[in-house]
């Protein structure tokens, strides 16, 4: 399959869309289909790919994605560099709904899903920084470009989901040094840097967790919502972010497989 695009959108929920006038694309992958058709459009003068993380009707929950399919997908449609906006809820009482943050750490509370393309042979990738640097900076630039006080870094606590926190789980991530907490963080991220992919996320704070103020708790209702409210702010900075990407990379990234012996190779 010749190249189509070189930089993908993974959206979350409530990011069903992104282009306008997209061919879509079927692709076949050894771990099954992704979440949905890929759709390939120009996007600030560049080829992007956008994938919905839980497909258009949102039909996987967070568990049951299947992340190896989207990420081998991508890469297979010519994608080197992915941006992840996503909805994640607030560990602080300054991350109240409405902040974005671009962070730059993550700890993994998931059990049970598959989070390696390597079951054998000995391929240990670097993870000590999951995220791309030149990724971050760059959204953390069109954010600004559009008016939006994205906070630089933070701790994405990942969990297994489907359910939200209790407040002493909520509590305790805090303690730990999180700072957002997010269910689908992992292991897209860690997939993306087995394909040595530049991988950034950029967070939409929907809610402040279960144990950071008393009151209601999480509801996915209020999620939502809280969603729809900033789609049109996300898109922005998307596109800004989209069209300031460079076109050859020049980070980590493309190098996380440099001296490793694969088992197969990439797409």
């Amino acid at each position: 399959m010749s190249p189509t695009a070189d930089i993908g959108v993974i959206g979350g929920s409530g990011l069903y869309a992104l282009l306008e006038g997209a061919s879509e694309h079927r692709v076949e992958t050894p771990y099954g289909e992704p979440s949905d058709p890929i759709t390939v459009a120009e996007m600030g003068g560049r080829r992007v790919a956008f994938l919905p993380r839980h497909g258009r009707d949102h039909r996987y929950p967070p568990h049951q994605i299947p992340y190896r399919a989207n990420l081998w997908a991508l890469r297979s449609l010519g994608v080197r560099q992915v941006i992840a906006p996503c909805a994640v809820g607030g560990l602080r009482p300054e991350l109240g709904p409405g902040t974005f943050v671009v962070p730059d750490q993550m700890i993994d509370r998931t059990s049970g899903r598959i989070q390696t393309y390597y079951d054998r042979g000995a391929v240990h990738v670097p993870f000590a920084d999951p995220y791309c640097p030149v990724g971050r900076r760059t959204l953390l630039g069109a954010a600004a470009s559009q008016g939006v006080a994205a906070v630089d870094g933070g701790t994405m606590v990942v969990v297994e989901g489907p359910r939200f926190s209790s407040r002493a789980e909520s509590r305790w991530f805090t303690a730990i040094g999180g700072t957002i907490v997010n269910m689908t963080g992992h292991p897209e991220a860690v997939l993306a840097r087995e394909l040595a992919l530049c991988y950034t996320p950029i967070a939409l704070v929907t809610d402040l967790d279960a144990g950071v103020e008393a009151g209601e708790s999480v509801t996915q209702e209020e999620v939502f919502r809280v969603f729809r409210e900033n789609t049109d702010r996300l898109r922005g900075v998307l596109r800004d972010a989209v069209a300031a990407l460079p076109a050859e990379r020049d980070c980590p990234c493309g190098h996380a497989l440099d001296g490793i012996k694969l088992p197969f190779p990439l797409p």
